[in-house]
């Protein structure tokens, strides 16, 4: 399919414009993501193609002030505009398209397919959304169309102009934070911070997107006391003290191996730090943590969403998302009684529609 965002050069070389990676390319190369190659122009590779459909809990992308409780269809498709050495999702993210691309879909079958499943909403995960933004933003209407929400997992590695068109197109987005240290970036993901953080500014302040924000601390590299207080400062001060934070356990996987996985310890010292500088819902993950990831309210402290993992154990807030014991509004999009999903993962196959 053909794209937008992109320019021809004085050299004949066609240059991609959707993320600040700018990929010069002749025909027939492909862009680092892998799924954006220069035929005539640049075409997106893998339009109405997936790595394969599940119906997870939201909590898992993790989106804990969104629908809590709620299921939602995921999918991805192939490829990945950062080049994160110690990737957790490396099988999809950084395969080639003909090795894990085996369904297709048009945006009208994902959107039906969520609706017959009883999905609130759609989430495009597993590996970058932005790099096959067309194909988003194409199914993104279609569930719309029929009162379905769509969710993003996203590192916000994109240039503005594409951004305002994606992020249009979402009602909940997790964008990864990966370090809040430019180095960092350069050295583990051949990418940079100053973009990231503009992404998370627009989406925070400039659209009406639901923000939730991850950060992955790998022992010896980004967890540091001083940097996360950095980062937790330039969030609160940036974002909201009420922006959701994630402080996730890392574990060894693809060309990271040498590290041990993240001490719970550690992501607990990381919310510890994060609530002293004045954010007021942070959460870990990847660790099993009740304490950790339940919901209190910002006003008087009562526990508001008790999780177990995925699982939703008390549910304290009224019809209107706020406190059932002072009515201090909690930050988020809720219904009147939560979804029992729970942690049901649920692989699913749609059939083509006539």
């Amino acid at each position: 399919m053909a794209t937008r965002y992109w320019h021809r050069r004085e050299d004949g070389r066609v240059q991609c414009d959707l993320c600040p990676r700018a990929c010069k390319l002749r025909t027939g190369q492909r862009g680092l993501c892998f799924v954006r190659a220069c035929q005539d122009g640049i075409v997106l590779t893998t339009y109405g193609r997936s790595s394969g459909f599940c119906v997870d809990p939201i909590e898992k992308k993790p989106l804990f002030h969104y629908l809590p409780g709620s299921s939602v269809l995921s999918f991805g498709t192939a490829g990945c505009n950062l080049a994160c050495r110690f990737c957790q999702n490396w099988q999809i993210s950084k395969a080639r398209e003909t090795d894990v691309l085996a369904e297709e879909a048009t945006p009208e079958a994902i959107a039906h397919a969520a609706q017959s499943l009883g999905c609130r909403s759609v989430a495009f995960t597993y590996n970058e959304p932005i790099i096959y933004l067309e194909y988003a933003v194409d199914v993104a209407s279609a569930c719309h169309e029929l009162g379905i929400k769509t969710a993003a997992v996203t590192a916000g590695y994109v240039n503005p102009e594409p951004r305002l068109e994606f992020f249009s197109h979402i009602d909940a987005a997790n964008i990864d934070l990966k370090a809040f240290d430019d180095g960092f970036y350069r050295r583990f993901c051949a990418g940079r911070l100053q973009p990231v953080l503009d992404t998370l500014e627009y989406v925070a302040n400039e659209t009406d997107t639901w923000l939730e924000v991850t950060t992955l601390l790998i022992p010896g590299l980004n967890d540091s006391p001083e940097e996360v207080t950095a980062l937790s400062e330039w969030v609160a001060g940036h974002l909201g003290e009420q922006t959701p934070l994630h402080f996730t356990a890392f574990h060894p996987a693809f060309r990271m191996t040498d590290r041990p996985p993240t001490a719970p310890g550690t992501l607990t010292e990381a919310c510890h730090i994060a609530e002293s500088v004045g954010l007021q819902h942070v959460y870990t993950g990847n660790i099993d943590d009740v304490a950790g990831q339940t919901t209190r309210c910002s006003g008087c402290g009562a526990e508001l969403i008790v999780r177990d993992g995925y699982r939703l154990l008390s549910w304290n807030l009224d019809g209107s998302g706020r406190c059932s014991a002072c009515g201090t509004a909690c930050p988020g999009v809720f219904e009147a009684s939560p979804g029992s999903w729970g942690a049901r993962r649920r692989p699913v196959h749609l059939a083509p529609r006539s």
